[in-house]
């Protein structure tokens, strides 16, 4: 019997119903969604929208400046910009809207080639060479990241900014100058840029010492970009401004610190020395007016310069001070009563004491000398006589009150704090050598500090560096006022300043003479340990004051390691040349007394020559 076919009328196959029923679903699913998202989620989607679209841009502080006590700026920051382009966004094809150049809401339309015109005119460029650096050579990979010009200024930068072609930004590139080269160039020290190259971190001096202060505090800059990847004119944006950095105001005197490292230069030429230091302070402050390094560092080019040299010499060599660290040794005798300037010796030129033979440098008779006169002609024989009235326990303890044996914080890394072995480990020659300037280690520093105190009435004023910081509101921040302590009375420091008048009158300080005024001063010839711990070679230096009567400024001259005769050595020019100018320009009135220096023998002796 034959099968009776399908009637189109008949109920609907199981297969066509479950995709009509999936089919529903999906719809049902779809709209629920749409309806989540536009109803019930918009403003989540929305945010998500503008969080995709949202860049944070990071703006830089102005590295403070660095000035000079007359307010001269030793170091600044110049905004210097290198303009870079994603060529893979820039579409030759779609035109730029832009703001017209008259202003306000009129908005333009302009061509990517009319840009480029422009472009090229602003930066003063071959078209062609801009065009490529914008669009990319026809062909070629696109480039993300094309230099278009390195080093613009701010003006340039934003006449480019007008411009509107997509993606061309500005990168920051701050430029650190220092405007007068050299001078204090080790104290400054130099910068390097940071990765990003939008700022700078100190490598040295006091750009590193002080860097915190110096570079201020980053800002954020929040906006929203557009498919192009250029910021939306109309949405909102947001900014936390950047916090410039601290200018900092030094206690030193550019004019007198250029004519210290000048003159130490010189000094440096006529010895073949390894290097010379000139430092400058007020007796009464502490403040140090100029640190000269003969061997001068430009922090504009820092490479130029050995590596030891781009800090100041002043603060990182130690070495053993020679006859200039008698004054510890005198001072102390004094103030502990065991001598007085005018205390007769008989002073042979070698002194033999606990199997230990002192010698002076030239040989000379054995004389009826005061105090004041060993001072004076600078006789280890007659200072070792002097020194072992004192335990080693006192005299150790008087070096340390001088700041022997500690750096001296001046707010710079790296200082020394030379070597001072504590009294109980000093061998038998050790302690006798110590009371002459040997045996253990100073910087020229320590030197200058010694030579204030003892001239200021015998209170240690820690030295300092620098005056105040300037906020970016120019309010001043000062910092905590330097220390002091009372080291020898007044009385025992006018004995040492008339004993050291002594030395500029009869002594080995004859030729530190400063017209019209009283001056006062130690010399000092030291011996230098090598490498291997033998000695071979010296140092020489001055340490004085002036005018004595009331005694303002110090002068210290360090030469280490000169060539030649040590017979012919001498800093005396030096410190006559630094000592008058800065008398000259700090308008100190010249002496209006005599010279009253002590005797150097005792009767007749006070007739023999030397």
């Amino acid at each position: 019997m034959p099968k009776k076919s399908p009637s189109n009328t008949g109920t609907t196959h199981p297969r066509l119903r479950m995709v009509v029923v999936f089919a529903l679903v999906l719809l049902l699913l779809i709209g629920g969604r749409l309806f989540f998202v536009q109803s019930l989620n918009a403003k989540a989607v929305a945010a998500d929208a503008v969080k995709n679209r949202t860049r944070v841009q990071e703006t830089q502080p102005k590295r403070g400046q660095i000035l000079d006590t007359t307010g001269t700026i030793l170091a600044t920051s110049v905004d210097r910009y290198d303009l870079v382009i994603d060529q893979r966004k820039v579409d030759a094809n779609k035109p730029i809207v832009r703001n017209k150049p008259s202003g306000g809401a009129t908005r333009e339309k302009v061509t990517i080639e009319q840009a480029v015109g422009e472009l090229a005119v602003i930066l003063d460029q071959d078209i062609d060479t801009v065009r490529t650096a914008i669009v990319g050579d026809p062909g070629a990979k696109k480039n993300a990241y094309s230099v278009v010009a390195k080093g613009v200024t701010p003006e340039v930068r934003n006449a480019v900014m007008e411009l509107r072609i997509p993606t061309l930004t500005g990168q920051l590139r701050s430029e650190r100058q220092y405007p007068n080269g050299v001078v204090a160039g080790p104290l400054l020290g130099f910068v390097r840029n940071s990765e990003d190259q939008q700022s700078h971190n100190g490598a040295e001096g006091l750009e590193l010492s002080q860097n915190d202060r110096l570079k201020g505090t980053a800002g954020t800059r929040t906006y929203e970009i557009g498919a192009d990847g250029v910021r939306i004119p109309v949405a909102e944006m947001t900014e936390v401004p950047a916090v410039d950095g601290q200018d900092i105001k030094l206690t030193i005197d550019g004019d007198i610190n250029f004519i210290a490292q000048e003159e130490a230069l010189k000094k440096q030429e006529q010895f073949n020395a390894d290097w010379v230091s000139v430092i400058v302070t007020e007796v009464k402050t502490g403040r140090i007016i100029a640190i000269g390094d003969s061997n001068q560092m430009d922090p504009n080019d820092p490479s130029a310069t050995e590596g030891r040299f781009r800090t100041s010499a002043s603060i990182t060599q130690a070495f053993e001070p020679g006859s200039t660290g008698k004054v510890p040794t005198f001072a102390a005798a004094l103030e502990e009563g065991v001598v007085k300037p005018t205390d007769a010796f008989k002073v042979p030129n070698a002194y033999t004491i606990n199997k230990e033979t002192i010698n002076d440098s030239l040989k000379h008779s054995t004389y009826d000398m005061t105090v004041a006169g060993i001072f004076a002609r600078s006789y280890n024989t007659g200072t070792v006589m002097i020194g072992n009235k004192m335990s080693n326990e006192t005299r150790h303890a008087y070096m340390k009150k001088l700041g022997l044996g500690e750096a001296i914080d001046i707010g710079l890394t790296g200082a020394s704090k030379g070597i001072l072995a504590e009294p109980q480990d000093w061998e038998r020659r050790q302690q006798y050598a110590t009371m002459f300037g040997q045996a253990y280690t100073q910087t020229a520093l320590h030197t200058a500090q010694i030579t204030q105190t003892v001239a200021n009435g015998g209170v240690r004023i820690y030295p300092t560096l620098i005056d105040s910081y300037i906020n970016p509101d120019g309010t001043i921040e000062k910092p905590a006022a330097p220390k002091s302590k009372r080291v020898f009375s007044e009385k025992t420091s006018k004995e040492m300043l008339r004993m050291m008048e002594t030395v500029v009158m009869e002594g080995t300080g004859t030729k530190m003479a400063v017209s019209g005024y009283r001056v006062g001063g130690k010399s000092g010839t030291g011996q230098a340990a090598g490498p291997n711990g033998g000695y071979d070679g010296y140092t020489n230096s001055f340490a004085g004051v002036a005018p004595l009567e009331d005694p303002e400024i110090a002068v210290v001259v360090t030469m280490y390691r000169p060539k030649g005769n040590w017979k012919s050595w001498t800093v005396g020019d030096t410190f006559s040349e630094v000592m008058g100018k800065t008398l000259n320009a700090y308008n100190v009135a010249p002496s209006n007394s005599k010279p009253n220096g002590y005797d150097v023998f005792i009767g007749s002796e006070q007739k023999k020559s030397w």
